[in-house]
């Protein structure tokens, strides 16, 4: 006996719901509005991660295989890519920008 199947053979959309208002998606990358601008994202897999990065939400370190993502301005250039946390990705707009202090700073 064969093992059974997980996905459904041959199914697809009708040709005018594919991805209505989600933007185009190609693959794992795909393009988000933010701040006016379209930014494109990409989701990276742990075992394809394999630098140290830093977030630019959280201002935390990204160590070597953890799941991220990467987004840049959809018309940037290479070096505008930022690596994200997928939490910090989605709550973008819900995080301010982290004032640093000195350890002995008064936090008022």
């Amino acid at each position: 006996m064969s093992p059974r199947r997980n996905r459904p053979r041959g199914r697809s959309l009708p040709s005018g719901s594919r991805n209505e208002g989600a933007g185009e998606r190609y693959g794992l990358e795909h393009t988000e509005t933010w701040r006016g601008e379209d930014w494109v994202v990409r989701g990276i897999t742990g075992s394809a991660a394999g630098k140290h990065y830093r977030c630019p939400g959280c201002d935390q370190e990204i160590p070597p295989g953890v799941p991220h993502v990467v987004a840049w301005p959809a018309h940037g250039a290479v070096d505008d890519r930022r690596h994200w946390h997928r939490a910090c990705w989605n709550a973008r707009d819900r995080r301010a920008a982290r004032t640093r202090r000195s350890r002995d700073a008064p936090r008022y």
